[in-house]
């Protein structure tokens, strides 16, 4: 812009045009070709992002992830409350004795598996009925309850003295309690982590023989229907056992009870939400703590897989590989079990490395590294930790992933309004510079005073600009691919339409320019101060879509734009009209005929982008239509 300033400046004093005139038009030149407006409209583009996002439920933390979003093409979400409901509820009870109760059964009857899930349990009755706690935990303490059993009179028939809390390693916990000949342990957690420390089965009789292997295969076998299977066990002894005995001490011999299947439905939603992903290009990977049947079952049923054997990487298998082979098979594996939070840091990375940009769910402290290495870190609004929020740019409020699917459209959104903003403001640049510098070399006077600049770059790259962040979504914005995170803001056309349409501006005006000075007319320079204006306001409308036309999208689909294109219509003609105006921007009243040719050339702009959207709908249907 130096440069061309300068241009002009020598040009015209060449020209024998008054230095002060001269300075002041590069001066104004400058204004209007740099534009400054376009870090603030970024800004309120993406602020007011951000305050759309929370009306589906999603709280932005860091103003720039509003942009980033658009570019996601990878999503790792936890399963349970994300994908699923969170409200756990047993389906099947399958007790050592050789009973099995089942959903829609009446109450299971008292026994010794069911106090074990009551007992070994840290939900509490909640105030107004019901419980409170986790909901693995509270819809035990359901099922227990529907048998008839007390929470209160157990409590008091065997207290607890002691416990080894929930490990994610071990993936068991247990309690102990004091009975009136010793203490009673029960243990809960994983049948992989429990049976194999089992030596026999409970019996009321005695003990019984225990086929470990029968049991684990009916575990997978219901794990294989979507449910989280818990297996519960117990062991006598005579007191607590010391606080630095060994766990492989205390939680070994125990005496198998029986397996308790819990079903978290999915989402109703979020089979819809993971479509939507797929169909926009993005991966969605599914990373739980479950047993890797149950979390095939519930991709499968969500359509994260679509292959009922589909590959389904654990947490041990993960540790066994190096950084290199898993980035290798990261691409290939949309379900992940039986990982703990420090695994998953080693995926984003992992993802991150095969050039992907990566959202990554969590909500405890120990996902709280993951979620900083992710490009976008999402956490939970409702059972998150603040340490794990803190660390995220995007929080979920509703703890869904439909707001997750939600946002990323909303990303797309204001990205591509961002890319229209630039379209239109450098194109009315370039013509504004183009219309300065072109005339004296091709031997018109200068078209334009300092004044008309000023104000053509006040009242266009103000408010119509402004009001492309109402645009709304382009048509299919899901259904094409993620924009890749190191393309150019100018690519896919964009630095070619500045260019092409900002000349044929230039042109527009130097045609008008010379036609009237031909053909006599005094006002010519009041005529191409109005077309410039309304030539821009011509393009705005024309550039709400890269390819829908405007009597599609219509003008009432973004009612502020509408009414600062009229504005700055009505605020133009005042400038040519009012006579207390004309002074002061040094206009003349048009004739009818000259506001039409004005008008007619303007409408030329229109005319050109439509053509060139019609050009792109036919020859770059990839883009156009959905992946």
């Amino acid at each position: 812009m130096l440069v061309v300033c300068a241009i002009v400046f020598v040009v015209g004093l060449m020209r024998g045009e008054p230095p002060l005139l001269m300075l002041l038009t590069a001066v104004s030149l400058a204004v209007a070709g740099i534009p400054e407006a376009l870090p603030a409209v970024i800004t309120v583009l993406l602020a007011l992002g951000a305050r759309r996002m929370v009306e589906f439920n999603a709280l932005v933390r860091r103003l720039a992830s509003v942009e980033t979003l658009g570019s996601v093409t990878w999503v790792c979400s936890d399963k349970t409350g994300t994908l699923t409901q969170n409200r756990m509820r047993a389906e099947v009870a399958v007790h050592a004795q050789g009973l099995t109760w089942h959903a829609g059964e009446a109450a299971p009857a008292a026994s010794e598996l069911l106090r074990a899930a009551a007992l070994c349990n840290d939900a509490q009755p909640a105030p107004g009925g019901g419980w409170q706690g986790d909901p693995t935990e509270t819809s035990l303490a359901e099922l227990a309850a529907a048998a008839g059993l007390q929470h209160e009179a157990l409590d008091a028939e065997l207290p607890r003295v002691g416990e080894q809390p929930f490990d994610s390693v071990l993936k068991r916990m247990t309690t102990y309690h004091q009975a009136a000949d010793g203490v009673v342990a029960y243990t809960k957690g994983a049948p992989e982590a429990v049976v194999p420390l089992c030596e026999a089965a409970w019996h009321a009789e005695g003990p019984r023989p225990l086929d470990a292997g029968e049991w684990t295969r009916q575990a997978e076998a219901l794990a294989a229907q979507g449910l989280r299977v818990l297996a519960l066990a117990r062991r006598d002894f005579a007191r607590v056992p010391d606080d630095d005995t060994p766990a492989s001490e205390v939680e070994g011999r125990l005496q198998l009870l029986g397996l308790v299947g819990l079903i978290d439905p999915p989402r109703a939603e979020a089979a819809a939400s993971v479509r939507e992903c797929l169909q926009a290009g993005i991966a969605v990977a599914m990373i739980t703590g479950d047993h890797p049947a149950t979390a095939r079952a519930i991709a499968l049923r969500l359509g994260i897989v679509s292959d009922a054997h589909a590959t389904v990487l654990t947490g041990a298998q993960l540790a066994k590989l190096d950084d290199a082979t898993l980035a290798a098979r990261a691409r290939q594996v949309r379900v992940y079990a039986r990982v703990d939070p420090a695994q998953k840091i080693r995926i984003v990375q992992a993802l991150q490395s095969q050039g992907e940009l990566v959202a990554m769910t969590g909500d405890g402290v120990n996902d709280a590294p993951a979620l900083q290495r992710a490009d976008i870190g999402v956490a939970m609004g409702r059972g998150g930790t603040d340490v794990a929020r803190e660390a995220s740019s995007l929080v979920l409020l509703d703890d869904n992933f439909a707001t997750i699917a939600a946002a990323v459209r909303e990303g797309r959104r204001i990205y591509d309004n961002i890319r229209k903003f630039v379209r239109y403001a450098m194109t009315g640049n370039s013509a504004e510079i183009g219309v300065i510098f072109l005339a004296p070399l091709v031997g018109l006077p200068l078209p334009l005073l300092p004044i008309h600049i000023l104000w053509v770059n006040l009242v266009t790259d103000g408010l119509p600009g402004l009001a492309l962040a109402a645009e709304p979504a382009e048509e299919g914005v899901m259904q094409r691919p993620p924009r890749p995170p190191t393309e150019s803001l100018f690519a896919r056309g964009l630095w070619q339409h500045v260019l092409l349409v900002g000349l044929l501006l230039t042109g527009l005006c130097l045609g008008v320019q010379a036609w009237a000075l031909r053909s006599g007319n005094m006002h010519w320079q009041t005529m191409v101060f109005t077309v410039l204006t309304l030539g821009q306001m011509a393009h705005v409308l024309a550039i709400r879509s890269e390819a829908t036309p405007l009597w599609r999208l219509g003008l009432r689909s973004n009612l502020p734009l509408l009414l600062a294109v009229l504005l700055t219509f009505l605020l133009q003609l005042a400038t040519i009209y009012l006579p207390v105006l004309n002074p002061v921007f040094r206009t003349e009243p048009l004739s009818l005929g000259e506001l039409a040719i004005c008008l007619a050339a303007a409408s030329l702009v229109w005319v050109a982008v439509e053509l060139e959207k019609a050009w792109r709908r036919r020859h770059a249907p990839a883009r156009l239509q959905p992946a």
